[in-house]
């Protein structure tokens, strides 16, 4: 059984993983939580994008709350924010763990 969202949190959840699903994206998102922070010079081969549309798809990123960037001097420094795995996790439909579903109490 599959859980319902609220409409509220579909208002958040739909945008959000939109956002993570673009292939440039998650590619981008996938490098900084499995190796961490990386200047968007090294972020340039990942995204496999002109510069121009790397820095658009960094900016939807920051936009979204799923990166932040610092500046260090002419370059810019992209990472993970701590609760987007966490946030991106949250915005997925969920199996309902019903009395006949695995992992249900009582059983």
């Amino acid at each position: 059984m599959l859980v319902e969202q609220s409409p509220a949190r579909q208002v958040e959840a739909v945008p959000l993983l939109a956002v993570a699903a673009d292939p440039v994206r998650w590619r981008l998102l996938a490098v900084l939580a499995d190796q961490g922070t990386h200047c968007v010079c090294e972020l340039q081969p990942v995204a496999g994008v002109a510069p121009n549309v790397l820095s658009y798809h960094l900016k939807v990123l920051r936009e979204a709350g799923l990166v932040t960037a610092a500046k260090r001097g002419r370059w810019v420094d992209y990472s993970l924010v701590a609760d987007a795995p966490a946030r991106l996790a949250a915005a997925l439909p969920t199996a309902g763990t019903g009395p006949d579903r695995p992992g249900a109490s009582g059983s």
